[in-house]
């Protein structure tokens, strides 16, 4: 579409994944249990307040709208940046593959427990300017927490960064952040939109944080894996000759 080759069955593995690895990040133990006091702080509400229900659920909404928003403005450009480092250096593609591949699989056996890396234990945090109770303050918010580094978030978003700069594509590589943007972003949002049932939902999931590391860290180790041994390029013949349809998307 508009000449540019954004869609092939090839790219379809690696959207999964980033789709998956952004509700992931949500769901992490640096990012999970601060969403309320985040949007009560947002929308100049107290936790009394998100808990009853009250006018404020207005506001909320149109925070976390604008939070999610800066988020994916720095995803995003994180991402053509990543792509158009890897466009530069197409001819060691391969190369390049091995080498995020082998830091990857490094992050998952450390959300693992098989090893453990003490520089994903500090956290970079960044004051933002203005204050969060306004649609700027927000955005701005969103987009100092998506530069901040913390042990969970970076690991993943390095990881999909490096799937980015794998495609070779500046427009494929947007795209992918994209989809690791939306799974970060929207649970954000329907947080926002039933938060009464949102707060009764994660204080039961905080019983099962320890499970949710493991699982990123699955899932880091799987695409590490993968980019090693080429698996993607594997999967992306597999879905071709299972799913034919999907050669003429594009």
């Amino acid at each position: 579409m508009f000449g540019i080759d954004l869609w092939d069955a090839s790219l379809a593995p690696a959207l999964l994944v980033a789709g998956i690895a952004g509700v992931l990040s949500f769901l992490s133990p640096c990012v999970l249990p601060i969403v309320p006091p985040y949007l009560a702080f947002m929308a100049g509400a107290t936790m009394e307040d998100l808990r009853e229900g009250t006018s404020a659920d207005r506001e909320v909404t149109k925070a976390a709208l604008f939070f999610v928003l800066g988020l994916s403005t720095v995803f995003l450009l994180l991402g053509l940046a990543a792509s158009a480092f890897g466009r530069l250096f197409l001819a060691y593609q391969r190369e390049m593959a091995v080498a995020g591949g082998l830091v990857i699989v490094l992050f998952g056996l450390h959300f693992l427990g098989v090893l453990r890396i003490p520089l994903l234990y500090r956290s970079v945090r960044i004051d933002a300017p203005v204050s969060g109770r306004t649609p700027l303050g927000a955005y701005v918010l969103g987009l100092a927490f998506a530069f901040g580094w913390t042990p969970c978030i970076g690991p993943v978003l390095g990881s999909i960064l490096s799937l980015a700069a794998q495609e070779g594509s500046v427009e494929r590589g947007l795209l992918l952040m994209a989809f690791y943007a939306a799974g970060l972003g929207v649970p954000f949002l329907l947080t926002a939109l039933f938060m009464r049932h949102a707060l009764s939902l994660m204080a039961g999931m905080k019983r099962h944080m320890a499970l949710i590391e493991r699982a990123m860290g699955a899932l880091l180790l799987a695409v590490g894996l993968l980019m090693l041994t080429g698996g993607f390029t594997r999967m992306s013949f597999w879905l071709l000759d299972t799913f034919p349809a999907l050669a003429a998307i594009g």
